[in-house]
C-alpha cells in the first residue's frame, strides 16, 4: 500500500511516497522539502509536489503537523497555513487520511526504529525500555515534545504541547536571558530558549553581559559560526543552548515519567549530535536535586533516522488503517 507522507513544520514541508509492506515494514521514498513561505497554503504545496511526481499521487495521506491537531481547524504554531481536516479528502483527492502532531509522529518513529538508529548521549548505555515510558523531545523552529508507552510489542503514543511550559532559569546567565525575553513576552516558555531561533537571544544576552555591540542577524548566521567554531561568543551561545536543552530534557522526563529513556529528535537535535556529548548537557540532565540518582539511571539517546517525522507519520497511518 502506497501513501503520501508529509511532515509540516514552521519553516519546511517535507513530502515523500511511503510503502507499507504486507508484514508492516515501511519503506520511505526520497523526500522532497518545500519552504512554507513559498506557498500560500498546504493545498498549493501539495499540488506542487504532485506536479513534481508526474501529476498523480497515491490516494492516501499521512500528515505530521507542528501544532495541536484535535480541532475542526488546525492552525500552525509557527507558520500561517490553516488546514480543515474534514475537507482534506475533498481538497486533496484522497480516500484515507491520518493526521497527527509532528512529535507524535516522531514518537511513532522512535517506537519503530531499530537500535542502530540511535546514538547514546548519557546515562546507562542500554536500549530504550521495552516496558514503560519514553520521553521524546527536539528543538527546531519550536520545541516538540511527546512520549510513548511500551508494553512488549505494543505501544501507545501521546502528543503534548510540552514546549510551552514555563522556562525556569538555573543561574545568573539564564536569569539575564529570561529578563531579556520578558521585555517582549509576558510569559516565557521553554521554546523561547530551546529552539533554533532562540540562539539569537542567547547570543545577544551574552554579548550584552560583555558590553559587546552586535548586528541584527538571523539565527542561521549565529548557528553557522557556532557549529564551525568561528567565533568564541557564538560558541559560548551554543554551549549555553546545550545546557538549557539538558535541563529541559530532564524536566520533561520527570513530568512524563520517562524513566525508560529519553530521546532527542528534530533536525537541530541531529545537527548537535557531536556537540551534545562534549557539552554540559549530561550534567544538567541529571541535576535534579533529590532525584539526581534516579536521573542517572535513564538512558538518553539521539535518533539518527534522517526523516523521523515522515517515517513516523506513515507508521501512524499503518497503525490506524492497515
Amino acid at each position: 500500500m502506497d501513501l503520501v507522507t508529509v511532515d509540516i513544520g514552521g519553516t519546511h514541508a517535507r513530502f515523500a511516497i511511503a510503502t507499507i509492506q504486507a508484514d508492516g515494514t515501511i519503506d520511505l521514498g526520497e523526500p522532497e522539502t518545500l519552504h512554507t513561505d513559498d506557498h500560500a497554503s498546504f493545498q498549493t504545496a501539495w499540488e506542487d509536489f504532485r506536479g513534481r511526481n508526474g501529476g498523480s499521487l497515491p490516494p492516501r495521506v499521512a500528515m505530521a503537523i507542528a501544532g495541536p491537531v484535535g480541532g475542526e481547524v488546525i492552525r500552525f504554531t509557527n507558520n500561517p497555513w490553516i488546514i480543515r481536516p474534514a475537507l482534506v479528502k475533498q481538497k486533496l483527492g484522497v480516500e484515507a487520511q491520518t493526521i497527527v502532531n509532528d512529535f507524535e509522529a516522531v514518537a511513532h518513529a522512535v517506537a519503530r526504529a531499530p537500535e542502530d538508529q540511535f546514538i547514546h548521549l548519557t546515562g546507562p548505555d542500554q536500549p530504550l525500555t521495552e516496558n514503560g515510558t519514553i520521553s521524546v523531545l527536539g528543538p527546531g523552529t519550536g520545541l516538540g515534545v511527546a512520549h510513548l508507552w511500551r508494553s512488549g510489542n505494543d505501544y501507545r503514543v501521546q502528543a503534548t504541547e510540552g514546549g510551552h511550559i514555563d522556562f525556569a532559569p538555573l543561574d545568573s546567565i539564564e536569569d539575564a536571558i529570561l529578563a531579556r525575553l520578558r521585555k517582549r513576552h509576558n510569559r516565557v516558555s521553554i521554546e523561547r530558549v530551546v529552539s533554533g531561533p532562540a540562539i539569537v537571544d542567547i547570543y545577544q544576552t551574552l554579548a550584552a553581559m560583555e558590553n559587546r555591540k552586535t548586528r541584527d542577524e538571523d539565527d542561521i548566521a549565529i548557528w553557522t559560526r557556532a557549529m564551525q567554531d568561528e567565533e568564541s561568543l557564538a560558541a559560548a551561545a551554543l554551549d549555553r543552548f546545550c545546557l538549557s536543552l539538558g535541563s529541559v530534557a530532564g524536566d520533561i522526563a520527570l513530568v512524563q515519567g520517562g524513566f525508560g529513556g529519553v530521546v532527542i529528535a528534530g533536525g537541530l537535535g541531529y545537527r548537535l549530535r557531536n556537540q551534545l556529548p562534549k557539552s554540559g548537557f549530561a550534567q544538567r540532565f541529571r541535576a535534579k536535586g533529590r532525584f539526581a540518582e534516579l536521573m542517572a539511571t535513564i538512558p538518553v539517546k539521539l535518533i539518527t533516522h534522517p526523516q523521523p517525522g515522515l517515517f513516523g507519520a506513515a507508521a501512524a497511518f499503518a497503525r490506524e488503517h492497515a
